[in-house]
């Protein structure tokens, strides 16, 4: 079974940097794609960035040139680099892994790390 933990949130200036960890502690097998995500109060889960088991990546447009995710597979480990932040960016990130076998799909996720964006 893939575990995720993510780490790295906190409290930030406008226009500050954080930069979001997210290790897989389980099994490695068979996943496909990782991503972030993030969620602000009383609004839907969005997709942040993904970047698959091939190298490609994918950005929400709200956050081109800003973000950049990246993987380190020696550590089995996923980030998310985020600069020039903006308030509106303020929510719960998720790591999230997707593996893929013959027989089903399944998508995995992390608790969640607080980012604040303040003005």
């Amino acid at each position: 079974q893939v575990q995720l933990v993510e780490s790295g949130g906190g409290l930030v200036q406008a226009g500050g940097s954080l930069r979001l960890s997210c290790a897989n502690s389980g099994s490695i097998f068979s996943i496909r794609a990782l991503g972030w995500h993030r969620q602000a109060p009383g609004k839907q889960r969005e997709l942040v960035a993904s970047i698959t088991s091939g190298g490609s990546t994918n950005y929400a447009d709200s956050v081109k040139g800003r973000f950049t995710i990246s993987r380190d597979n020696a550590k089995n480990t996923v980030y998310l680099q985020m600069n020039s932040l903006k308030p509106e960016d303020t929510a719960v990130y998720y790591c999230n892994a997707v593996t893929q076998t013959i027989a089903r799909t399944i998508a995995y996720w992390g608790q969640g790390t607080q980012v604040t964006v303040s003005s």
